[in-house]
């Protein structure tokens, strides 16, 4: 089986795409390697591995690359708010227009498997957990594009959509802007950091879980085909304050301080269930615990600089 992986030296894909050649699926990666990252040079020495340095806006080439695979991961993307603010034309054409182009072009017999994100349920409602059927509200133009893409994706109901919780972890294409790995390092490093609305909610899932969610996906994408399944810890659902108090647990040292006046430019509040994806038999294998145990140890090798996509 050939695998296409759009933007696979990204943060998910530096990880996705090890685990794959390790099951033996064949891989072409495509990536523009914005942030000259290194993270897939371990892989080079795997004959089932194409690397393609070329940009998803590129049709002829996507056509092309399209025709040789059997599962299109597309993977690509200008993540976050930030980074889709500063360039919101870029953001739609690498964000929406580029992976529409990909549906349209597709035959009904590949496989697509689109991660689009939990953050666009926006602002919940207090103690009402968010499943597939809620309704989306996201407050930022990342989230939008993501939520419009997964809306038009499922019309078609020949593809599959993950909604991803923030995810969080070490990955060989590091970002240090995600949340628990921000708070982490500044446990680590800076040994505080100040909260406005601590209050604020959201759910969690390792970078390594993200990665063997398309693996399960394609291993069963008869059954979940034309669906959208929300993809977290179930036992993280926590809020800012509970977050650190878990970072807390280790590293000792860490100090939180919650700000009664000023607010946080991030408005997203919202808690999320993922029993229909856990229906299909998948098991999220890697705790926030050991998840945050692992960037302990990452951030003795690591110090910020070029790991974010600030």
């Amino acid at each position: 089986m050939k695998i296409l992986v759009t933007g696979g030296a990204g943060y998910i894909g530096s990880v996705l795409v090890p685990m794959l050649l390790q099951k033996g699926y064949k891989v072409t990666v495509l990536d523009n390697f914005m942030y000259g990252q290194t993270s897939l040079l371990d892989c080079c020495y795997d004959r089932n591995l194409e690397i393609i340095r070329g940009d998803v806006r590129d049709r002829d080439l996507i056509k092309k690359l399209i025709s040789q695979c059997d599962v299109i991961l597309p993977l690509a993307c200008l993540t976050g708010a930030p980074l889709c603010d500063r360039d919101p034309v870029g953001a739609k054409q690498i964000n929406y227009d580029a992976v529409r182009f990909i549906a349209e072009c597709k035959s009904p017999e590949q496989m697509l498997i689109f991660p689009c994100t939990n953050s666009g349920y926006g602002v919940g409602e207090e103690g009402i957990f968010c499943d597939e059927n809620t309704p989306m509200r996201p407050v930022s133009l990342y989230g939008r594009l993501k939520v419009d893409l997964d809306r038009y994706l499922l019309d078609r109901r020949d593809c599959v959509t993950f909604r991803f919780a923030t995810v969080f972890g070490i990955s060989p294409r590091m970002r240090l802007d995600l949340l628990v790995n921000d708070f982490t390092y500044r446990a680590v490093v800076d040994r505080t950091v100040v909260l406005f609305e601590a209050h604020f909610k959201r759910n969690y899932l390792h970078v390594r879980d993200a990665a063997g969610a398309f693996i399960h996906a394609i291993k069963n994408y008869s059954t979940m085909k034309g669906k959208p399944f929300n993809v977290g810890l179930s036992e993280a659902n926590l809020s800012k304050q509970e977050l650190c108090e878990v970072i807390q647990c280790h590293v000792r040292e860490f100090r939180f301080i919650l700000s009664e006046i000023g607010k946080d430019p991030d408005r997203r509040n919202y808690i999320v269930s993922n029993e229909r994806m856990e229906a299909t038999g998948f098991k999220t294998q890697v705790s926030l615990d050991r998840g945050i145990q692992e960037l302990v140890k990452g951030y003795q090798i690591i110090r910020r600089n070029q790991f974010s996509n600030l």
